[in-house]
C-alpha cells in the first residue's frame, strides 16, 4: 500500500469490512457472488472515483472487502451506497430476490489496516479455506534438522 496525496492531504488508509445478508441468509450463491462483484466495482467508479476495492472474497453468507477510502469520506456513506445500491441491482437482476423486503443486515464489520495488511490479504484471499479449516494465515516453521 502506498501513500496517495490529494490537495491537503497525503494519506494510507485501508478497512477490512464485514457484512452479512440479513438473517445470515445463504443468498450469495453462484452468479449472483458474480453479478455482486461487478456491482461493487461500478458503484464504486461511479460515485466514489478515488476509493479502490483491493480485495474482496464473496461468500454464500457473507462479504469480505479491503478497501481503500480516502480520508474525506466516511466509511459508514461508503459502505452504505454499497449495500444500499447492490441491493436494489441485485432485487431488479434475481426473481428469487425481488420479494426481499431487505438484503443486508444493518450493521458491519470495520477494522483499519496498518502493518498487518499483508496477513489481512491472504485472510480474505483464503476466507473459504480457512472457515474450512484447510488453509493457516501464518507459514508454518519447518522442524531444523541436525
Amino acid at each position: 500500500m502506498r501513500i496517495k496525496v490529494q490537495a491537503h492531504v497525503a494519506y494510507q488508509t485501508q478497512y477490512h469490512v464485514v457484512w452479512i445478508p440479513k438473517y445470515r441468509h445463504k443468498i450469495l450463491v453462484p452468479g449472483v457472488k458474480e453479478y455482486l462483484e461487478k456491482v461493487f466495482y461500478t458503484v464504486i467508479e461511479e460515485r466514489y472515483p478515488d476509493v479502490y476495492i483491493s480485495e474482496q472474497n464473496i461468500q454464500v453468507d457473507h462479504v469480505h472487502m479491503l478497501i481503500e477510502i480516502p480520508p474525506k469520506y466516511a466509511i459508514s456513506a461508503v459502505i452504505g451506497v454499497l449495500k444500499g445500491t447492490s441491493s436494489r441491482l441485485m432485487r431488479k437482476q434475481f426473481a428469487y430476490l425481488q420479494t426481499r423486503r431487505e438484503m443486508w443486515s444493518v450493521g458491519y464489520f470495520v477494522s483499519s489496516v496498518g502493518a498487518n495488511e499483508s496477513v489481512i490479504r491472504r485472510y480474505i484471499q483464503y476466507q473459504e479455506k480457512q472457515d474450512l479449516g484447510q488453509a493457516t494465515l501464518v507459514e508454518e516453521k519447518k522442524p531444523r534438522t541436525k
